[in-house]
């Protein structure tokens, strides 16, 4: 079975042409690859070097932007691969790894922000309590529990996909996402009830409990003076802008498997370059420019890295 496995190819119909441009397209798509890279790894070395940075928070924002490195990394070398190949294929077991990767990341990433959601909370209403609810301790079983229970759900549906019998080996995307399961002759009742189950635990309580969490800390905030009122939106803000980044991008991949080829050609590719191209830049863009502490680090870091 591993050996049947290891061997039968998928041809990824993601809109990627054979011709005189794609060399234009590698280097276009290796300069972005190469910022994301960039980009991600300077804030997390920022963050790691100065210890002041060394917060809850901070450590958060540095795990929300290694998923970013992790998720570019599993995506980008084979799309650039692809473009300087005459076909593009990739083989069942690889596809199923890329799955695995990119939804664990995706939805570690909602755990994240709503450790982060807690975190803003704790230290806007309860700034007393803050430094014994939000001790290493606690901050270390939110990481794990952030990249464990997704790694757990995700890898019973890849699993059970690879038990599955395929009836189309033709997948209609870049990159191997829940459209393998279209791949599928039937889906099985086990990846039906985890899919369900996972939506449910990776994404929708999680939202939910952000939501609850930063309403509290707006209506807090709001009975409060001019100053908690800046903090708030200061430190809650970015967090905002990612989730609702983070959300759409879902709600999209979520359809994407559901409507099958009803939906339009164009618009599938313009969204799917929105997961490879924007959020792995926006996460950084957003971190860097609107965290004060994180902003005025990186100028400092600039300047010194121009004087030498």
């Amino acid at each position: 079975m591993d050996e049947e496995l290891n061997t039968t190819y998928v041809t990824l119909d993601g809109y990627i042409e054979v011709n005189k441009y794609r060399y234009v397209y590698f280097c276009i798509i290796f300069t972005l690859y190469i910022i994301i890279i960039c980009s991600n790894s300077t804030i997390m070395y920022v963050i790691w070097i100065h210890k002041n940075l060394h917060e809850p928070m901070y450590i958060f924002i540095a795990a929300l932007l290694l998923n970013c490195l992790l998720y570019s990394t599993t995506i980008y070398p084979k799309l650039l691969i692809d473009f300087l190949s005459e076909k593009q294929v990739i083989t069942y077991s690889a596809c199923l790894f890329q799955f695995f990767i990119f939804y664990t990341l995706g939805c570690s990433e909602f755990f994240l922000l709503a450790a982060m959601a807690y975190d803003r909370y704790v230290a806007i209403c309860k700034p007393l309590e803050y430094p014994t609810i939000m001790n290493k301790t606690t901050v270390s079983i939110f990481l794990v529990v952030s990249w464990l229970i997704p790694a757990f759900h995700i890898a019973v549906q890849a699993i059970a996909s690879a038990e599955a019998t395929l009836c189309n080996f033709n997948l209609k995307g870049i990159f191997c996402n829940n459209a393998v399961y279209t791949l599928q002759c039937v889906r099985s009742r086990l990846i039906i009830v985890f899919g369900v189950v996972g939506l449910i635990d990776l994404i929708i309580l999680p939202l939910l409990f952000i939501v609850f969490t930063y309403t509290n800390i707006f209506i807090i905030s709001y009975q409060s003076c001019k100053e908690i009122r800046k903090k708030a939106a200061e430190t809650c803000l970015p967090h905002l802008l990612v989730l609702i980044s983070i959300s759409c991008l879902s709600i999209y991949d979520v359809s994407i498997a559901r409507v099958e080829s009803d939906f339009p050609k164009i618009a599938r590719l313009l969204m799917t370059l929105q997961i490879v191209l924007y959020h792995p830049l926006f996460n950084p863009f957003i971190y860097g420019l609107k965290m004060k502490e994180i902003s005025k680090q990186l100028k400092r870091f600039f300047c010194h890295a121009r004087i030498i």
